[in-house]
C-alpha cells in the first residue's frame, strides 16, 4: 500500500512537471511561427530573424547555467516555479512589443526563464521517479515538450493568421497562473531534502572537471552543443523555409503542424527503447537517424520528399532529445546534478545562439538548403561519434 501511494504521488509530480514543460515548448514553438508572421508584417530580413533567435538563446544559455547552480543550492521546486514565472510574464509582455528592439530585449528575458526551467524540471523528475524507471520517466517528461509543440502549431495555424501574432504570444503567458498552483502542489524531491550542501558555486563547477567526471563533461557539452545547434537551426526556421520554398503562410503552418504531430510518438518510441536497450544505445540510434533525415530534408526535390523527410526528422530528432535528457541527468550525482545538467544545457545554448543567426546569414547569401542541412547532418554525426566512443551509460546514484 505504501509503495502504491508513493507511485501515485510520483505520477502526480510527473504530470504537474510535464505541464510546466508543455508551456515551455509552446512558447518556443510559437516563436518560430511568430517569426514567419513578422517577416511579412515588419518586413524582417533573414539576418534580423536569425538575430531574434540568437538573442533568445543567449538568455537560455545564461538561464540554464545559473538556474542549475541555484537549484543545487536552494532546491529544485523553488527554481522550477521562479523560472516558470519569469518566462511566462516576459512572454505576455512580448505580445505588446512595438519595435524589433523591444521584442528582442523581451525575448532575452523569456529565454533566461525558459533555459533555466528545462534542466531544473528534468532533475526534479529524475529524483522523484522510482529508481528502476528513472530514465524512462525522464523521456516521458520530454514527451510533454512534443505536446507543447503541437499546441503551438495548432495555435499558430488557427490563431495567428486570423488574429495576429500578438494573441499567440499572449496565450504563452498563461503559465504564470499555473506557477501559483505549483507552489502549493509540488513537494521538494527526497534526494535534495536528504543532502547537506556545503560546496560553493565555484566548487560545484570545479567538480564537473574533476578527474572522475572530466570525460563525462566533455561528452555532454559536445552532445548538447551539436544537438541544440541542429535542433534550433532547423526547427526554428522550418515555417520560414517552407514559405521560401513557395508555400503560403497558412499552407506552411499546415505542413509544419503535420510534421509536429509525429513528435509525440517519437518520444514514446524513445521511452520504450530506453527501457529495452538502455540510454546510450537509444540516444545514438535516434541521433543517427535524425542526421540522415536532416540530410534528406535538405536534398528533397519535391513536396512529398520534403514532407516525408520532415516527418522522419521530427520523429527521430525529438526522440533523440528525450534520450538526451535521460542520458544527461544520470551522469552526475545528486550533489551537483542540476549544476551538471544546467551547464551542459547552457553550453549547448551557444549552439542555439550561433545556429539561427548563421542560417539567416547563409540564406541571405543565397546558400542552398542542401548545403545548410548538410551542415546539420555533420553536427549531429559529430555528436553520434562522441557519445558512441567516449560516452558512458550513466550512474545509479540516487
Amino acid at each position: 500500500m505504501h509503495t502504491e501511494k508513493k507511485e501515485k504521488q510520483a505520477f502526480r509530480m510527473l504530470g504537474i512537471s510535464g505541464l510546466g514543460l508543455l508551456f515551455d515548448s509552446m512558447d518556443v514553438g510559437i516563436l518560430s511561427f511568430v517569426l514567419a508572421a513578422l517577416k511579412v508584417q515588419w518586413g524582417l530580413t533573414p539576418t534580423e530573424m536569425g538575430l531574434v533567435g540568437t538573442i533568445n538563446f543567449i538568455g537560455m544559455a545564461l538561464g540554464a547555467a545559473l538556474a542549475g547552480l541555484w537549484a543545487d543550492r536552494y532546491g529544485r521546486k523553488r527554481l522550477f516555479i521562479v523560472t516558470l514565472l519569469i518566462y511566462s510574464i516576459a512572454t505576455g509582455l512580448n505580445a505588446f512589443a512595438a519595435t524589433l528592439t523591444i521584442f528582442m530585449a523581451l525575448r532575452f528575458v523569456v529565454g533566461f526563464g525558459l533555459g533555466g526551467e528545462l534542466p531544473v524540471v528534468t532533475t526534479y523528475v529524475l529524483e522523484a521517479a522510482p529508481q528502476q524507471h528513472r530514465a524512462k520517466w525522464v523521456v516521458w517528461l520530454q514527451s510533454f515538450w512534443a505536446a507543447g509543440a503541437l499546441v503551438a502549431a495548432i495555435i499558430s495555424y488557427f490563431i495567428i493568421p486570423e488574429y495576429g501574432w500578438r494573441i499567440g504570444l499572449f496565450l504563452g503567458a498563461l503559465p504564470a497562473l499555473y506557477a501559483i498552483y505549483l507552489r502549493r502542489a509540488l513537494p521538494e524531491t527526497p534526494a535534495f531534502t536528504r543532502q547537506i550542501t556545503t560546496q560553493t558555486f565555484s566548487e560545484k563547477i570545479r567538480l564537473l572537471w574533476s578527474a572522475p567526471y572530466r570525460r563525462t563533461t566533455v561528452v555532454l557539452w559536445t552532445l548538447w552543443f551539436a544537438s541544440v545547434f541542429s535542433y534550433y537551426g532547423m526547427l526554428l526556421w522550418m515555417p520560414s523555409i517552407m514559405i521560401m520554398k513557395g508555400f503560403t503562410l497558412i499552407k506552411s503552418f499546415e505542413y509544419v503542424l503535420l510534421m509536429t504531430l509525429v513528435q509525440i510518438p517519437g518520444y514514446f518510441a524513445a521511452a520504450y527503447c530506453v527501457s529495452r536497450w538502455g540510454k546510450k544505445p537509444t540516444l545514438v540510434t535516434f541521433m543517427a537517424l535524425s542526421a540522415l533525415s536532416s540530410l534528406a530534408f535538405g536534398l528533397s526535390p519535391n513536396i512529398w520528399a520534403l514532407l516525408i523527410s520532415g516527418i522522419c526528422l521530427s520523429f527521430f530528432n525529438l526522440g533523440a532529445w528525450g534520450a538526451t535528457y535521460a542520458y544527461t541527468a544520470e551522469q552526475y550525482p545528486t550533489l551537483f546534478r542540476a549544476t551538471g545538467t544546467g551547464w551542459a544545457a547552457g553550453f549547448g545554448r551557444i549552439g542555439g545562439i550561433i545556429a539561427p543567426y548563421a542560417v539567416g546569414l547563409l540564406i541571405g547569401m543565397h546558400v542552398g538548403f542542401s548545403w545548410i542541412f548538410g551542415l546539420f547532418f555533420l553536427m549531429t554525426t559529430l555528436a553520434v561519434l562522441v557519445v558512441s566512443f567516449l560516452g558512458r551509460e550513466g550512474i545509479a546514484e540516487s
